[in-house]
């Protein structure tokens, strides 16, 4: 028989990624005024096509890149070559303003949430080029918040820009080989150049090794560097901003010299499990010339709005990527047939049931990143009241984390709804799922994570300012509404109830993970009802499924589980987390496991 007889698979159809989801016009809709909410929108659907066909057609184009250390005269040359892709779509989403429109603030604090909406749409399409448009958006709001007049008239201009041939891209330069995460033990030292003080800041001479770079193909960067004495630990880190390249300021047009003329090498490009189209490279840096940002010794604080900004990107591109797994997978639904050919998938109660319940827990996902979307916003713009600023600080580990946990999970099941094809390179959905598992480690793993909320709490009210934010939404609901979602809000009055008990101190050690969890179950629970309530009070189309998603997520998404697993933590004695080190290390192995967080 040849390939053209016989039965022929139907493809599947993927709808405009903006107008067919069936959560963000909706979502849009609530969060925006209606003036603002309709230019949006007509923006996101016009997008939405450019997804489906250039977006796509200069992802096909985008390949790994390549490191030529040497020229053939055996000269150290540092050549970095990316592919007419990966180029491409950096220009794009430069022209469409993705990281310019929160700064240009058209519409104030609703300028952070479009701005992340059209990333939503088109990032899981972009071969992940906006990893270096997060950390250009982080870098770009530290130098608004601390650069000098000079940095932020040369170099500021250039990281929001929408014309690729002015704009410029940035890294972050924080991972080094001791400490991973923990930048307590940082080797690279920073000198001061004595009486060199330009108009970007004092300068200085920076020398040391970084283990992780990514975006090396970027034009300045952010690194935190030694000011002080290494025993002082982060405490004596302070913050710079590094030319990869000099001279930093070009005439437009002028070739891009090699990251040598700043005195930083490209040891070697990492070999990566996923992301391969993004260029991370090892970086020996050997005198490089940088521009002391704020005080010295106060890197960590300055750098916070980084790790902020890039947080919630790593949170909305896990979510992103679910998003088309799923849209795939429905669509999959609708064009293939068992039982002979007779029936449909989507006709088949037990498939819909699975494709349902993580509907459920995308809609969940999405209503929570949103969420703190929206806060971002406001503080940014300056109008966030105490509660939503606290909030945010909450949310902003939270939603990284709870995305990377379950949407790597959430697409392998996808994958699976497709059978073998399921597996196949072609649909796109295995190299989704390669590319997402970065995010449970990019900007944190879920334990740094946990323990970052731990320290929020500690530190400040949020915990309370979150807690009284959600009594108030349970407290809006509808005297009807109420009673139709009865059971599901008894249970969330609960688990608030064991949230606040769950970080009363002293902390046992084992309970920052299993109560970050409770803490997202709980907070997204808040934000699929704040909708519901909305949608109700608006007669919204479909606003009975948005209370039904509610009720599903609250008493069959986890939240049980989540309680259960802060009580078991909260319960274990030390012989427990003595068992545990001898099941890992063996009775003779295990060392003494400390009795406090």
């Amino acid at each position: 028989m040849r390939v053209e007889e016989g039965f022929q698979p139907v493809p599947f159809v993927e709808g405009n990624p903006y107008s067919t989801d069936p959560v963000l016009p909706a979502l849009l809709n609530r969060i925006l005024p209606s003036d603002i909410f309709q230019d949006v929108s007509k923006d996101l659907e016009r997008l939405g096509g450019e997804v489906l066909t250039n977006v796509r057609d200069l992802s096909k184009l985008a390949t790994p890149p390549e490191l030529i250390q040497y020229d053939s005269w055996g000269r150290r040359v540092d050549e970095l070559r990316t592919s007419e892709g990966w180029r491409g779509l950096k220009e794009r989403f430069q022209r469409e303003g993705t990281v310019a429109i929160a700064y240009e603030r058209k519409y104030g604090e609703h300028s952070r949430p479009y701005a992340f909406a059209k990333l939503f749409i088109s990032v899981a399409d972009s071969e992940v080029v906006d990893c270096p448009l997060s950390m250009t958006d982080g870098v770009a709001r530290v130098l608004e918040l601390t650069g000098s007049p000079q940095l932020k008239q040369d170099i500021l201009t250039r990281l929001i820009s929408r014309d690729p041939a002015h704009a410029y891209t940035a890294g972050q330069w924080m991972t080094e080989r001791p400490g991973g995460s923990d930048v307590s033990r940082t080797e690279t030292v920073a000198t001061p150049v004595p009486g060199a003080t330009t108009a970007y800041g004092p300068q200085y001479k920076l020398d040391g090794f970084k283990w992780f770079s990514s975006a090396t193909d970027s034009d300045v960067a952010l690194a935190l560097a030694r000011t002080g004495r290494p025993e002082d630990g982060s405490r004596g880190l302070s913050l710079f901003l590094i030319p990869v390249r000099l001279p930093l300021v070009r005439p437009a047009g002028t070739p891009r010299p090699s990251a040598l003329t700043n005195n930083i090498y490209i040891h070697r490009l990492k070999n990566k499990f996923g992301t391969k189209v993004v260029p991370t490279a090892e970086l020996s840096i050997q005198g490089a010339e940088a521009y002391l940002l704020g005080q010295p010794n106060q890197g960590v604080k300055l750098i916070t709005p980084v790790l902020n900004i890039t947080r919630t990107h790593s949170a909305l591109g896990s979510v992103a990527y679910l998003r088309k797994c799923l849209a795939i997978a429905t669509a999959h639904s609708h064009g293939r047939a068992i039982k002979g050919g007779r029936q449909l998938l989507r006709d088949t109660p037990l498939h819909v049931a699975e494709l349902a319940r993580l509907h459920v827990l995308y809609r969940a996902l999405v209503h929570f990143i949103f969420g703190s979307i929206v806060l971002l916003g406001k503080t940014e713009c300056g109008v966030a009241n105490e509660s939503e600023s606290l909030r945010l600080r909450l949310l902003t580990p939270a939603i990284k984390a709870f995305a990377a946990e379950k949407c790597v999970t959430a697409m392998e099941e996808c994958m699976t709804m497709l059978g073998g094809e399921g597996y196949m390179v072609e649909n796109g959905i295995t190299k989704l799922i390669q590319d997402g598992l970065v995010e449970k480690i990019w900007e944190g793993t879920i334990t740094v994570l946990s323990l970052d909320l731990v320290r929020v709490v500690e530190k400040s009210a949020a915990l309370d300012a979150f807690i009284k934010w959600a009594n108030d939404i349970i407290a809006s609901c509808p005297s009807a509404l109420a009673q139709t979602l009865g059971e599901p809000l008894a249970v969330l009055r609960k688990a608030l109830s064991a949230l606040l008990d769950a970080y009363k101190t002293p902390l046992h050690p084992l309970v920052p993970r299993p109560a970050l969890f409770l803490f997202c179950h709980i907070a997204s629970s808040v934000y699929l009802l704040e909708h519901a309530i909305w949608a109700s009070n608006m007669s919204e189309p479909g606003h009975e499924i948005d209370a039904e998603t509610f009720k599903r997520w609250v008493l069959e998404g986890g939240l049980d589980v989540a309680l259960e697993n802060v009580r078991r933590a909260k319960a274990s004695s030390q012989d427990r987390m003595q068992t545990d080190s001898a099941i890992v290390y063996g009775a003779k192995g295990a060392g003494k496991v400390a009795p406090r967080l």
